[in-house]
């Protein structure tokens, strides 16, 4: 599409951005038929083409509305309408640029901007872990929306971080809510890793990515929880301690991973960051990429008692693997390869569960039939367990079923001997 910036936007990183990606738009209306919130709305405007034009309209210098705002805060910024797209419109920069222009220029109602913060500065905190203990210890006693929010306390095992050390070494990003909600999806990763022979290291000073103040339209706020990666990654990257230097940067969380391959893009413009932010990126993967590596060690240590076969699974791609990472077909083929049966969902496998972070909280009147869509379709399969690669993901499916939803290390890890 033809942009011509408005004065206030000509020369700036925002805008020159986002005129570079509105001009590989053809207006093709492809992005809709795989757009979930036009799916379910039916609404121009509520599709990717829709938004465009509306942010098209704003950096052409028209006047931004309330509208405007509910629109972009209905997308997902799942992707799926970038894996569509003919042209290579990379949307989801351009949502993230969208949302903050409009933000800077129409006030949202205090109630809104206080949930946003508690959002962004809660989840990110360290006393977000307290937090949901408490929440675990009064859980039968929350009201059902909060409850869908707060996981059952782990068991022992969820703690159980394997000792031994190996030549091959990665760091693992444990992440901002998942150490709290989820603590077993890190120690499994760490023990099936060492399963096979890698050893998994954490960098103590680690945190969010940047993923949740980035979305809720704290570019800057991002930006710094990025850095402060970088800084507490750097002297394993660079190999400047006694444990040597790691050979990745592992995340098990999809939704983290889609961010940190991003770092070297959002820190470009950072004289100071921008070539560490680049190797930090260089060196992301999502867990997955090692299964080709580490399938064949680990079929030596699946347990070999027909009396108790592995469950029958049912798989469901994070957007941020799928569309975000451009990975698929990794998980179910290394499940598969390791002997479990596994499908996908018997239809619509590339829509959007609704977690999509903090959009569950947000816009739940979109969420939650997103995820019973996607549940229907996963249940079709007769799964006696779901598995995911995203924290939120599996929070929020398990929230609309009794059917155990995992993350599928877990299962890998409950396989090994």
């Amino acid at each position: 599409m033809q942009t011509n910036l408005a004065p206030e936007f000509k020369g700036t990183r925002d805008g020159e951005a986002a005129e570079a990606i509105l001009r590989k738009c053809v207006h093709c209306g492809f992005c809709t038929a795989t757009c979930p919130t036009y799916q379910l709305l039916g609404d121009e405007l509520d599709g990717p083409r829709g938004r465009c034009d509306l942010m098209k309209q704003m950096l052409e210098g028209a006047a931004v509305t309330r509208k405007t705002q509910q629109h972009l805060d209905r997308c997902l910024s799942c992707r799926n309408c970038e894996t569509t797209c003919p042209s290579g419109v990379q949307y989801g920069a351009l949502v993230d640029i969208g949302r903050k222009l409009v933000d800077e220029r129409v006030e949202r109602p205090k109630a809104e901007r206080a949930v946003r913060w508690l959002l962004k500065e809660g989840l990110t905190s360290p006393l977000f872990g307290p937090a949901m203990k408490l929440g675990q210890l009064v859980r039968p006693l929350l009201p059902a929306a909060l409850k869908d929010k707060v996981p059952a306390a782990s068991g022992a095992a969820a703690h159980r971080w394997p000792q031994r050390s190996h030549p091959r070494k990665v760091l693992l990003l444990l992440g901002c809510v998942q150490p709290a909600m989820m603590p077993n999806v890190n120690s499994a990763t760490a023990r099936v890793l060492d399963a096979a022979g890698i050893q998994t290291l954490i960098a103590d000073g680690a945190g969010c990515c940047g993923a949740v103040r980035t979305h809720l339209s704290d570019a800057e706020g991002g930006l710094a929880d990025m850095r402060r990666n970088i800084d507490a990654w750097w002297p394993l990257v660079a190999g400047l301690t006694s444990a040597g230097q790691v050979e990745a940067i592992v995340m098990n969380a999809s939704a983290c991973g889609a961010t940190v391959k991003d770092y070297g893009h959002a820190l470009a413009h950072d004289a100071d960051y921008a070539d560490k932010a680049a190797r930090v990126s260089a060196l992301a993967r999502d867990l997955s990429e090692l299964l080709p590596d580490i399938v064949t060690g680990l079929k030596a240590r699946r347990v070999a008692n027909r009396s108790s076969p592995a469950p029958r699974l049912a798989y469901h791609p994070p957007c941020t693997l799928q569309h975000g990472q451009q990975l698929r077909g990794g998980v179910e083929g290394g499940l598969r390869e390791l002997g479990f049966e596994v499908s996908l969902a018997a239809s619509e496998s590339h829509l959007c569960c609704g977690s999509a972070g903090t959009y569950s909280v947000l816009q739940p009147e979109l969420s939650y039939p997103l995820r019973d869509r996607k549940l229907t379709q996963l249940a079709a399969r007769s799964p006696e367990v779901i598995v995911s690669a995203n924290v939120g993901c599996i929070q929020h499916l398990q929230s609309g079923t009794p059917t155990p939803v995992r993350h599928w290390v877990e299962v890998v890890d409950d396989a090994l001997v």
